[in-house]
């Protein structure tokens, strides 16, 4: 089992360490974001601060107007004392024909800017709040709007520079707010990104690291977590693919486990067929009847032998010589594969034989003569694999021609090919039908009919087992048929 963890960021892994995670980069963006989010919020807000601060001052100076309207003078100390609890240089009233004032400065100071509370838009209101922000400082503004309840207007002039500090305020308290929450927010997204997200990525990684430094030890093997996120399902892919990774590698060393084998033998016993085949030229010159039937095919085998020993090598390198194509009568190569098989002569398994003698295939004979081979030996292994004498053991191996392919059935009696075999059907060392083969030999024959530019499937059983293999001509070179013609 992996563990949840590995080594820290920077500490031996080349990586500098200063250089950021992603956990804290989702702090940093987490904190950016909110940032922004509070931004956004802060400008309308500045703006809503400014019209409340101004519409307070307003109300304020529109009590004082009240109590001006009333009397029309007030004792000087009185008018000092509403204008400095107001903030105020100057409020005036206009109430229909009359406008009434209260102010400190006998000669009135000039405005700079001028607020309406009654004509106040939302695109206004903002410019309005970062011009007094940014200009604000040193100027006189003039508040304007109707008194409430009236159709008085009140007019307040005050120093803007109230205004700026008070809004200078709001803005820290916002700023100090949103440092808060986004540190707060980014906290919690960290504490449960990393939980949810970043550790199990961190041992995902240390999942494959410690699997890539010895596929084959066992418990390297990642051991999935029963999340139903997409988190588990990366967990059980993983896991899927080491298993996939680890049988891969056990084929490919068994296949080189095979190819030094075979190397080591082939050389004697290419010496061994080499002096067989001495001894066979011998025997062909004895005049025996017997003799000089048989000295043919036990030559002719030994020539094959020979053949194959001397491509063995290339199938260890899962290469295979192209095909050497002519044309032949597939009965009689038949009747050589059961010659040697000892098929023909074979005392419990009957053999049919049911190839039209003038049927010719356009392939390779020594590959063919392998294909068929592998093919009827397989079947004879199943055939004698039960001693029951009452079951029926029949081979027969067939073949048609339909246009330009030439179809050869293979068909058994025997107990047929297990379902795992057929999961892994003509792949070495998995898709052999008995116990303690290889497989190699399905692999061989399907490998030599896709040279041939044809396939070959199993078609029938259980009970019994059938294999079609189907061989094309060759194409014709329309183009060189033309070029001959026309000379």
């Amino acid at each position: 089992m992996v563990g949840d963890g590995g080594a820290a960021p920077g500490a031996g892994d080349g990586r500098p360490l200063l250089n950021v995670g992603l956990s804290g980069k989702l702090v940093v963006l987490t904190a950016l974001f909110v940032m922004i989010a509070q931004v956004l919020v802060y400008v309308p807000s500045i703006a809503n601060y400014r019209i409340s601060w101004l519409r307070d001052i307003h109300a304020t100076a529109g009590v004082a107007a009240l109590a001006l309207a009333s009397t029309e003078r007030l004792p000087d100390a009185l008018e000092e004392r509403l204008l400095t609890s107001t903030g105020a240089i100057a409020i005036a009233l206009k109430d229909g024909r009359r406008r009434l004032m209260l102010t400190r400065d006998a000669v009135p100071r000039p405005v700079d800017a001028h607020a309406d509370l009654d004509h106040i838009t939302a695109t206004g209101a903002v410019l309005d709040a970062f011009d007094s922000l940014l200009f604000g400082t040193g100027r006189i503004l003039r508040v304007t709007g109707p008194l409430a309840g009236s159709a008085d207007l009140i007019e307040v002039v005050v120093p803007e520079d109230d205004l700026v500090d008070a809004m200078l305020a709001y803005s820290r308290s916002v700023l100090l707010i949103s440092l808060v929450i986004s540190l707060v927010t980014a906290c919690f997204v960290y504490w449960s990104l990393r939980r949810l997200t970043v550790r199990p990525l961190q041992r995902l990684a240390f999942a494959m690291n410690r699997f890539a430094e010895d596929p084959a030890d066992v418990e390297r093997l990642i051991v999935p977590s029963d999340r139903r996120d997409e988190v588990g399902d990366a967990e059980r892919h993983l896991r899927c693919m080491q298993d996939e990774m680890r049988r891969t590698l056990h084929q490919q060393r068994h296949l080189a486990q095979l190819g030094l084998a075979v190397s080591k033998i082939n050389h004697d016993l290419r010496n061994l067929l080499a002096s067989a085949q001495l001894f066979s030229d011998r025997l062909a010159g004895l005049p025996d009847p017997t003799v000089q039937r048989l000295a043919p095919k036990i030559v002719r085998a030994l020539d094959r032998a020979v053949g194959y020993t001397q491509t063995v090598l290339s199938y260890g390198a899962v290469k295979e010589a192209p095909p050497e194509r002519r044309l032949i009568r597939l009965r009689g190569l038949v009747e050589d594969v059961a010659e040697v098989t000892g098929l023909a002569q074979h005392s419990n398994i009957e053999f049919s034989l049911l190839v039209p003698r003038d049927l010719e295939v356009d392939a390779d004979p020594d590959q063919l003569f392998r294909v068929l081979l592998n093919l009827v030996r397989n079947a004879l292994d199943a055939l004698e694999r039960d001693s029951e004498p009452s079951l029926v053991r029949r081979l027969t191996v067939s073949a048609e021609r339909v246009g330009a392919v030439t179809v050869i059935t293979v068909v058994d009696t025997g107990p047929g090919v297990p379902a795992r075999a057929r999961e892994h059907m003509f792949q070495p060392f998995q898709g052999s039908t008995r116990s303690g083969g290889t497989g190699l030999g399905l692999c061989i024959a399907a490998e030599l009919v896709r040279a041939h530019g044809g396939t070959i499937a199993l078609v029938g059983g259980p009970p019994g087992a059938a294999f079609e293999i189907t061989l094309p001509d060759r194409p014709v070179d329309l183009a060189a048929v033309r070029r001959a013609a026309g000379r």
